[in-house]
């Protein structure tokens, strides 16, 4: 089936697991309490503490308020170290890491063969779409700041945990009934590239194409999905 849309993943995909492991998660440890202490009045880091003190409150943990800042601020470092998927804690996160970005302590890795592929699929004139977990303001500042350079005009759009999570194909629908509108593009002519094999399950799920990036490690033999090492080896068959 021909391709009229790409949808991708950023981390272990795009770019370097490493850089978000060792660069971006300890930076935001690192400044995540002193942001919220000086911004907290800001409607923005409110509206992060609500949204933290609701998912506590389904957890069961019940005897905090949104005054509780300093219990909220470990909740979220608590989350971080635990890798969580949290929707305030990656906006939160998304505003740290533009102070980061912005002051230049750092560039976002993206790999080589991954900016000359979708720079090409871009002059094909094939629109590219990202899938994060992290939230669209960070996706948008990784491209904008990265090692080569603003990047960010190659995409046509973000979608982050909002949608849903990445391993429910209800997720992967609501994304191909917006790209359907857009583009006139049925699911199976979206291709979704992840390295990761619950993610591209849902996707498939959701009658979308699939590829899945294995930068490490050996290629399984019979792959539930096809395998490729790098963007060098995507070749979808375009409109």
């Amino acid at each position: 089936m021909p391709v009229r849309v790409i949808l991708t993943d950023i981390e272990g995909t795009t770019s370097s697991i490493s850089f978000v492991k060792d660069v971006l998660f300890p930076y935001a440890t690192q400044n995540l309490a002193a942001y919220v202490r000086v911004h907290i009045m800001d409607d923005f880091v409110q509206a992060q503490l609500q949204a933290t003190l609701d998912i506590l409150i389904e957890e069961g943990i019940t005897h905090l308020t949104t005054a509780n800042t300093e219990a909220l601020i470990q909740a979220l470092l608590n989350w971080i170290a635990e890798d969580r998927k949290v929707t305030p804690l990656k906006a939160l996160q998304g505003r740290i890491w533009e102070n980061g970005y912005r002051h230049e302590d750092y560039q976002a890795h993206v790999y080589p063969d991954a900016v000359a592929q979708l720079q090409h699929w871009h002059q094909e004139n094939l629109p590219i779409y990202i899938y994060s977990s992290g939230s669209v303001e960070a996706q948008k500042l990784f491209f904008e700041f990265s090692q080569y350079g603003n990047l960010l005009p190659l995409f046509s759009g973000h979608f982050d945990t909002l949608i849903g999570a990445k391993i429910n194909a209800d997720s992967y629908r609501t994304i191909s009934t917006q790209l359907a509108a857009v583009h006139a593009a049925a699911p199976a002519e979206i291709l979704f590239l992840s390295d990761v094999e619950a993610e591209l399950d849902a996707a498939r799920d959701a009658g979308m194409q699939t590829c899945w990036l294995i930068r490490d490690g050996e290629l399984p033999e019979q792959p539930a999905h096809r395998a490729v090492r790098s963007f060098d080896d995507i070749q979808p068959e375009l409109l």
